[in-house]
């Protein structure tokens, strides 16, 4: 099996791989370079590490400079960010890059590239998994390179938590969506799958694939005592409790985040943008998975996001800085409106890696913030109010006891604690979508946790005037995959 940057894997059809032709492929085709008739030990590594790449921001990952199949970059910021109320394409709207703004606005057609995108980065993160997977199951292919057990184990629970993580994200993008669960090495065998199974089945394979993970992976912080960025068991367990949130299955959340806090092996930070820090990383204690970028490798692994921060994409919308409380330190942490600088994205309170095309700065994807409002959703929703607010009011209390980015702690009186006597369902629900607005913003978060809360057509149309429809809440199948498909792979109702 080759090695190199655009190796490893299967594509759906119309997914990007050759470097010539990049939409004939039929649904999880392996081409000729990538069959592996006799692997090694090194490629079985390679194939868990190749996994992962897909969750980057790095640039030109599968081609080059293909803005027409919105692949230039992984594009969750435009499909959970810009879509959302927080963001807005550009700090100065221009005519470059019109179909960020059709998503902006909710005036989109099926054939957007950010839908082709989002689905190309998935399914051959997928591709690679399966590729993964089938090695490290097949037990003469483990006996024949002598893979030491212990890494197999652990390998293996990397590529399920990935391929779950991968179908997690189609299923909540797109609803129904095909299920490729082997490599496929024929044409006869990539058309029986190109057809949609249902959201139900696809999330019991994701619940099945995070449980082998939960199960493969070692009792510790880090599965790899050098490589932290790998996935772990508490990334599993993170990701079981989402499944059970985004499935409103609240008793599930609060038992999951609660197993996964008796591990111990995570803790708010101190200062609240020390997960997003450059200089913390490996020694912060919040971020419960992550993709590593680094700069200077080959091939590349930086994050590809800090060169359009310079070419002026990726703003605050003024409704998402009218959120903040007064001197609430966490908005000068996410982005500085003077220097148009998302300080989250950069990885430092200065723009030292802005313009930079290959900046260290790692894509947080789960920390424990994020994961303890959940917990604190789920108290609301089964009448717990008292539990819920002293979460709501630990996350409020590690932002205003933190130092601001000026290097002063925020004056007396910053965001003050709830009422921990309130009984009153809807505001305590209040207080924790202002929470997770501001805790996370620039996270892609806030577009998911709208559609799930069933707001989004009030918040989006009413309070800043999108075009949201109810059909929106699924996005379109990408037009290009149903026209190669012969239709047996359908359209979202509404498109």
């Amino acid at each position: 099996m080759k090695t190199r940057n655009r190796a490893a894997a299967l594509i759906l059809i119309g997914s990007v791989f050759s470097c010539t032709d990049l939409h004939k492929d039929p649904i999880g085709l392996l081409t000729p370079e990538q069959v592996s008739t006799d692997p090694t030990l090194n490629s079985v590594k390679l194939s868990v590490t190749g996994s992962y790449q897909m969750l980057s921001s790095t640039l030109n990952i599968l081609n080059q400079w293909r803005w027409d199949l919105g692949t230039v970059f992984r594009d969750d910021f435009i499909l959970d960010d810009i879509a959302s109320d927080d963001v807005k394409k550009k700090w100065n709207p221009d005519g470059d890059q019109a179909w960020m703004d059709q998503i902006q606005s909710f005036n989109f057609t099926s054939s957007n590239q950010a839908f082709n995108g989002q689905w190309t980065y998935d399914y051959e993160g997928i591709s690679r998994s399966n590729l993964a997977i089938s090695y490290l199951t097949d037990a003469a292919i483990t006996a024949k390179i002598g893979i030491d057990p212990a890494l197999q184990n652990r390998s293996l629970g990397e590529a399920y938590f990935l391929r779950a993580f991968y179908y997690f994200d189609l299923v909540n993008h797109f609803g129904d969506v095909p299920l490729l669960v082997k490599p496929l090495k024929s044409f006869t065998d990539a058309y029986a799958v190109a057809k949609r199974e249902t959201a139900a089945n696809v999330y019991t394979q994701i619940s099945s694939d995070l449980a082998q993970a939960k199960s493969l992976l070692p009792s510790s912080k880090y599965s790899d005592p050098v490589e932290h960025w790998r996935a772990s068991k508490g990334a599993a367990l993170a990701m079981q409790a989402k499944v059970a949130l985004y499935n409103a299955k609240w008793t599930d959340v609060i038992s999951i985040v609660t197993e996964l806090e008796s591990l111990n092996f995570y803790g708010l930070n101190p200062n609240y943008f020390d997960s997003f820090d450059v200089a913390k990383e490996g020694t912060e204690t919040e971020v419960i998975f992550e993709y590593d970028h680094q700069s200077g490798q080959t091939p590349r692994k930086g994050n590809g996001l800090c060169a359009p921060l310079d070419w002026g994409f990726i703003a605050p919308t003024d409704n998402f800085l009218a959120e903040f409380e007064a001197n609430d330190p966490r908005l000068a942490y996410t982005v500085n409106v003077t220097a148009k600088a998302v300080y989250k994205l950069l990885g430092a309170t200065n723009t030292v890696y802005k313009g930079n095309d290959d900046a260290p700065s790692n894509k947080i994807y789960i920390r424990l913030a994020d994961v303890l409002l959940w917990k604190a959703e789920a108290y609301n929703e089964t009448g717990n109010y008292p539990a819920a607010i002293a979460i709501i009011n630990t996350i409020r209390n590690r932002a205003r006891t933190g130092v601001a980015v000026g290097g002063a702690l925020p004056p007396a009186g910053t965001l003050p604690d709830r009422d921990v006597l309130s009984v009153d369902k809807a505001q305590v629900k209040a207080w924790l979508v202002h929470e997770r607005r501001v805790e996370l913003g620039f996270e892609s978060q806030r577009f998911n946790d709208l559609k799930r809360w069933k707001m989004a057509s009030t918040v989006l149309n009413a309070a800043i005037g999108k075009n949201f429809k109810v059909f929106n809440y699924l996005y379109p199948i990408p037009q290009g995959e149903i026209d190669k498909s012969g239709g047996s792979i359908t359209q979202n109702p509404g498109y």
